[in-house]
């Protein structure tokens, strides 16, 4: 079985259009909601099977597209619009069972205090079925000041990931100070959100957290020589254990990044396979983010730059045993509920 750990919402265009309204609204926003048609869901999702079956995805865990979560444009359109994402996806889900798990967007506002997103966390996963949650490192959106993930500030949201055994995808969102693109963005708060929780020792402090990086962990894993040089300037970090096994190495970066998982949404077999070495396969889980940025041929493959399940099966250093953690083994160990 084929899990993809990253792939984001597919729904009708007209979700996005009534989001854009409410940001011309100052008034209620009771009604506005799109009712989306299952039969005009079906159809859309139709585009979204295929591209799954062409390159033998079996299963995706759907989250909101990160960009289009508006988390810097204040409490009221961010409350509505999250819930809203929330139900498209469950209605995803439940069109196309056993192809889709739900992935809870939280509406994070910046300035406010963590534990906001409890009530709509509780509902995708109690009321929704939802078996994990995606967190924007940086809700401020490149415009203000926000803790590091390694942060106390954080440390609420950690517990309640712990008290419901969901782990949860750390994938950044939208750009908004020019200075640069969504995508330059993501590689940043990754990095920073990463970095930061190791030095504060979170693993340690909650060893039941389940955390995963996307876009293979910003540029953490290929900086490694710098993180390997700077030792000295991150705590006696030790092992939490979190994948089954005793450390090797007790307090040193490698030890304390493997505690960590990475998804293999990168695009570039180099970087994929360096990721794989440096993280190990116990840490590293398939993710494409197909439909996405990737959907474009590479010319050196004559495949979408997404389609990343060969290059997985052509690194010879990987045994068998290596490739099923990688493609369904380490997603099973995180995930509850899923089937087949």
């Amino acid at each position: 079985m084929i899990i993809d750990i990253h792939a984001h919402l597919w729904a009708p265009p007209v979700l996005n259009q009534n989001g854009l309204n409410l940001l011309g609204s100052d008034g209620s926003y009771a009604g506005m909601e799109p009712k989306i048609a299952d039969d005009l869901y079906r159809e859309h999702l139709s585009v979204q099977l295929k591209a799954m079956d062409q390159v033998g995805t079996d299963l995706q865990m759907v989250s909101p597209r990160p960009f289009t979560m508006m988390h810097s444009r204040g409490a009221r359109v961010v409350d509505v619009w999250t819930s809203w994402t929330n139900n498209a996806i469950a209605q995803q889900v439940r069109l196309a069972p056993g192809r889709f798990m739900g992935m809870a967007g939280l509406p994070q506002v910046p300035g406010q205090p963590v534990e906001r997103v409890f009530p709509e966390m509780e509902r995708c996963l109690n009321e929704l079925g939802f078996k994990s949650i995606i967190i924007n490192p940086d809700p401020a959106e490149g415009m203000g000041n926000i803790p590091p993930m390694g942060d106390p500030y954080w440390y609420p949201l950690y517990e309640k990931m712990c008290e419901h055994d969901v782990p949860a995808l750390i994938h950044a969102a939208s750009c908004c100070n020019g200075r640069e693109t969504y995508s330059n963005h993501f590689i940043t708060e990754h990095s920073i959100a990463l970095l930061s929780m190791i030095k504060a020792g979170v693993m340690q402090r909650f060893p039941k957290l389940k955390i995963i990086i996307a876009h293979g962990g910003g540029s953490v894993p290929y900086q490694i020589g710098r993180w390997r040089a700077e030792r000295g300037s991150f705590p006696d970090l030790g092992s939490s254990g979190i994948h089954g096994r005793q450390s090797t190495a007790v307090g040193s970066f490698d030890d304390a990044l493997r505690q960590f998982h990475f998804d293999t949404c990168l695009h570039a077999p180099p970087s994929l396979e360096l990721l794989v070495k440096v993280a190990g396969p116990d840490a590293v889980c398939f993710g494409t983010e197909r439909i996405g940025s990737g959907t474009q041929i590479n010319p050196d493959t004559g495949r979408s730059y997404d389609d990343l399940k060969p290059e997985i099966e052509a690194m010879t250093f990987l045994s068998d045993a290596d490739r099923y953690k990688i493609f369904e083994g380490n997603a099973r160990r995180l995930f509850n509920g899923i089937v087949g």
